[in-house]
């Protein structure tokens, strides 16, 4: 399958994502892990990125569309693709319309994850993540915490509030979202790949884009 998931901070598009690979081998693709690699391992595009993460702001277009394009031709996504958290906004969808049909790549849908702002707020703020790069395993202070406070169950690194999910940064990112990534929904129901689901737990969004693909 090759899918887009659309959805607020927060909304599960990373959770449903790895539930997806599990049904035909598709790869997960969250510019958001590879920024945030690239920015531990302090590579020059992780430097640039740095800053605007930091403040919840987007990363500039000019740095993700060549992430993409050249993730899109390694050899993993012979088998499909889930775009977690990419694109963002109009301007960079028209771009990947375009990378695509270069690539000679045929979308299947966008999946629209819809969960209430006040979910998403309680789900953010209460987040916690690994800090090993390798790892990145989420953990929640409310629902699933890990074992030992502050310390990751699989690999035994900090697992740490990011930056990005102080109460703060998270309502930037989400007006951040409404306006300017939320005009995707439109976009990609326009040109009838939307699948749009109301829903706050991933099982009902995996039975949704499983009836829809006929899996």
């Amino acid at each position: 399958m090759k899918l887009i998931l659309l959805g607020a901070p927060g909304a599960g598009k990373g959770t449903v994502a790895k539930l997806l690979t599990a049904i035909d081998g598709s790869v997960q693709i969250s510019t958001g892990d590879i920024l945030r690699g690239a920015v531990t391992a302090g590579t020059d595009l992780g430097k640039e990125a740095e800053g605007y993460m930091s403040r919840g702001d987007l990363v500039p277009d000019s740095l993700i569309m060549g992430i993409m394009e050249s993730r899109l031709q390694e050899p993993d996504c012979a088998n499909g693709f889930l775009l977690d958290g990419f694109p963002r906004t109009i301007p960079q969808a028209e771009e990947l319309t375009a990378l695509l049909e270069k690539l000679g790549i045929k979308l299947d849908m966008a999946v629209e994850i819809d969960v209430p702002k006040d979910i998403i707020l309680d789900r953010l703020c209460t987040r916690r993540t690994c800090e090993n790069p390798d790892c990145q395993a989420i953990y929640n202070v409310k629902s699933n915490p890990p074992k030992v406070e502050g310390i990751c169950d699989k690999c035994g690194a900090r697992a740490i509030q990011r930056e990005d999910e102080t109460e703060e940064a998270i309502s930037h990112r989400l007006a951040t979202y409404n306006e300017k990534t939320a005009p995707l929904i439109g976009f990609y129901k326009k040109a009838g790949l939307l699948l749009s689901v109301p829903a706050t737990s991933s099982d009902a969004v995996i039975a949704a884009v499983k009836e829809k693909l006929s899996l």
